[in-house]
């Protein structure tokens, strides 16, 4: 573990936690320290590490390759799968439930602090307030993304959201509804880049088949779709950079509680973390969800048998 990553897996609850934070975690049935293991102290460590998942094919796959990467390092590890929204699984933490799990960090930010601004992966973990405890982040992220089809990008010379910009008013933008509402969508594109396209297609199946179908029909000329989605790579489409961090940077994290992992069970997730890509992701998501339809835990054992694990 860095210096920068044991600095944040030692922080401690403090009033500088924002309130958003506080009030979350007392409607879960928390309070006091959000994220603090009853123990509190390394002799209080997990013997057997608990790792949990929300109820999502992705986060399960993520959960079963925590718990590989831990069972690879001689740390006992067990599944407690499928606990639901952040504020469940952040209560689930606290409460001893499950020891960790995998999470996206610009959303725990959020979830934290709604008025939070950080937006690079950088500033988003030196943002975390006091109180959640995590650990190295991963490179792999799964955040929005614009993506074009390629001959979209061939004709407008397209390579970032600073070149849809130059072209953003002849062009038909597909997303979900609330992409018309949300800062990152509509008014974050035209804050940071003056982009406001010809018109907006809401498609409601979260950069899905629909979405997906209706950039390759001509009917949308770009689409907002998660970057881990496999239908990018399937259908070779441009994800457009984003320079100005509209999307914040979502990186894959284990969340977990202070003391609460023995220094074997930090160690190992610090190391899967620093092999694990976004284009991994993609993978991973294609296996659980393309034609092969095979389950997270298998797909998550390919993938650590491939990775030296």
């Amino acid at each position: 573990m860095t210096a920068a990553a044991l600095s944040r897996a030692r922080r401690a609850a403090a009033p500088a936690l924002g309130a958003a934070l506080l009030l979350g975690l007392t409607a879960c049935g928390g309070g006091g320290d959000p994220l603090a293991g009853e123990g509190g102290s390394e002799e209080g460590a997990t013997e057997t590490v608990t790792v949990g998942s929300a109820d999502l094919p992705e986060n399960e796959i993520l959960a079963h390759l925590y718990a590989g990467a831990l069972e690879s390092a001689g740390v006992g590890a067990e599944t407690n799968l499928g606990i639901g929204s952040r504020e469940a699984y952040v209560s689930a933490v606290q409460d001893g439930a499950v020891d960790v799990i995998p999470d996206y960090s610009g959303n725990l930010l959020l979830f934290a602090d709604p008025e939070a601004t950080a937006s690079s992966a950088e500033e988003i973990m030196d943002a975390l307030p006091e109180g959640l405890t995590v650990l190295e982040p991963a490179e792999a992220q799964n955040k929005d993304t614009l993506v074009v089809t390629p001959e979209t990008a061939e004709r407008y010379g397209l390579t970032s959201i600073a070149d849809l910009a130059e072209v953003c008013d002849q062009l038909v933008l597909a997303a979900t509804p609330e992409f018309a509402e949300r800062a990152y969508g509509l008014d974050g594109l035209e804050e940071n880049y003056g982009c406001v396209p010809a018109s907006f297609e809401p498609i409601n199946d979260g950069g899905g088949p629909l979405t997906l179908q209706a950039l390759l029909d001509g009917n949308a000329d770009v689409a907002d779709i998660f970057s881990t989605t496999p239908s990018i790579v399937e259908n070779d489409l441009v994800i457009l950079e984003d320079p100005e961090n509209n999307f914040i940077a979502q990186q894959v994290v284990p969340l977990t509680a202070e003391d609460r992992l023995p220094q074997e069970a930090v160690d190992a997730l610090d190391e899967l973390s620093g092999k694990l890509t976004t284009e991994d992701l993609v993978e991973l998501n294609r296996r659980v969800s393309g034609q092969d339809q095979v389950n997270p835990s298998e797909a998550a054992e390919e993938w650590l048998s491939a990775n030296g694990y």
